[in-house]
């Protein structure tokens, strides 16, 4: 991972600023209250968090925006997850009657992470991630946002980087909050393709016909292949990655290809040949015989961690945390600019810290000049003041452009409040 000019060391001394002038609380506290239609949802739900030499607090739950943004800025957490929303205040859950406190309502979600993909990437392994494999990220966030928007019917869905090797995705609707487990594993179940672990050779096995997704999922791998897997990994090149490849297509093919392969060396032009062998062996063989789109998909299809779906008390690493090992900001992603998408380009702490130090231009000077004109005005309602100087402070770093992602999700998500709130006082009006 290429460096990003960050020290580990520094970050106890970076998070205190980080949590006092950058975090996004008014945001952050918007999206967790769902515009405060159910009673009691933000201060129900868990926060967990990570402190200095992995200390772990688990069960935090805040009544207010304000307690939230106090107790953070007060413990200055490494990591910060979001947990469920439970039947009573997290906080509390010692002094309930054992077997009430539990797991109502949570957002479905997914965690795709880099390492799962080892088998099929020769260009990093385990926690080293380039742009050569990021684009399997760029595969998955587009497989799973169609499937899930157009097969299951969800709109508001939150993609975030996690900050070093991988992507989460939030499903915000309110029919996914409320999924039971049994609910969250079917869907992540039928959004699973990818099975087996190392000693399973054929990890996609493809049956007539086709299931719809399947050929979706495919028309988004196709547009990829070439770039990822033919020139990125090389698959069809050196001997080791060749001999992986061979191993899952029929025996009389791969004489076939071996033979051709000693004349010809053009990745494309070998997966042509094999793509026409495949496509010659369907027209002759009643059943299957998709060995060229199982490799596609067993090299580009994404690959989930399925129990972080299923549990609705499982934990999830909350968007905009810190990553601790590489100090980037976990950031939601625009999926209009996705293929642009770099994950080397999120900024670290220590480089939204710093633009908060530069001197200022003249056009800034002037900008500042206003603001504290505004804020002489405004003085009688000092909270809101420091609110407004705290929005100022992020838009002058690189998390501008981040947070402003994160606020047209959330401008999506209240006019989906809105529509909601509509129907309910129309079904009200029917009785």
């Amino acid at each position: 991972m290429p460096s990003s000019g960050y020290d580990s060391a520094s970050l106890p001394d970076l998070l205190p600023l980080y949590y006092r002038r950058l975090f996004p609380f008014s945001q952050y506290y918007r999206w967790l209250n769902y515009g405060g239609v159910q009673r009691n949802y933000f201060q129900n739900r868990e926060f967990s968090f990570t402190l200095k030499d992995d200390i772990y607090v688990r069960y935090q739950s805040f009544s207010t925006q304000s307690e939230l943004e106090k107790e953070m800025q007060k413990m200055n957490p490494y990591k910060i997850d979001i947990g469920a929303v439970y039947s009573h205040r997290p906080n509390q859950h010692n002094t309930v009657k054992s077997g009430t406190f539990q797991a109502l309502e949570k957002e479905l979600v997914f965690d795709i992470d880099m390492t799962d993909y080892d088998d099929v990437r020769s260009c990093c392994s385990a926690a080293d991630i380039c742009p050569k494999c990021w684009t399997l990220m760029t595969i998955a966030i587009r497989i799973l946002d169609r499937a899930l928007r157009e097969d299951f019917g969800f709109r508001l869905l939150l993609w975030v980087y996690s900050g070093r090797r991988g992507v989460h995705c939030w499903v915000c609707d309110e029919a996914a909050r409320k999924l039971s487990v049994a609910e969250r594993s079917a869907v992540a179940e039928y959004l699973s393709l990818v099975k087996g672990g190392e000693e399973t050779l054929r990890k996609v096995v493809l049956s007539d016909p086709i299931h719809p997704f399947i050929r979706d999922s495919l028309t988004v791998v196709e547009r990829y292949f070439s770039q990822y897997a033919l020139q990125g990994q090389d698959i069809l090149g050196k001997k080791e990655t060749l001999d992986k490849v061979l191993a899952l297509v029929p025996e009389d093919v791969r004489k076939e290809l071996l033979q051709y392969f000693q004349t010809e060396k053009i990745p494309e032009k070998r997966w042509g040949r094999l793509s026409t062998l495949a496509q010659s062996k369907r027209s002759t063989v009643k059943k299957g015989q998709y060995f060229e789109k199982e490799i596609m998909l067993q090299y580009c299809y994404p690959r989930l961690d399925v129990n972080v779906s299923k549990g609705v008390n499982h934990l999830l690493k909350s968007p905009f945390s810190v990553h601790p090992k590489t100090g980037r900001i976990s950031v939601p992603i625009d999926l209009k600019e996705l293929d642009e998408f770099d994950p080397f380009d999120v900024p670290t702490i220590s480089l939204i810290c710093e633009e908060l130090d530069r001197p200022r231009t003249g056009e800034e000077e002037e900008e500042k000049k206003k603001e504290k004109e505004e804020d002489a005005k405004e003085k009688e309602n000092d909270k809101d003041t420091v609110e407004k100087r705290k929005i100022r402070d992020y838009k002058r770093t690189s998390l501008a452009k981040y947070v402003k992602c994160f606020d047209r999700f959330l401008d999506t998500l209240a006019r989906s409040q809105k529509g909601e709130l509509l129907k309910r006082s129309d079904l009200q009006k029917d009785f």
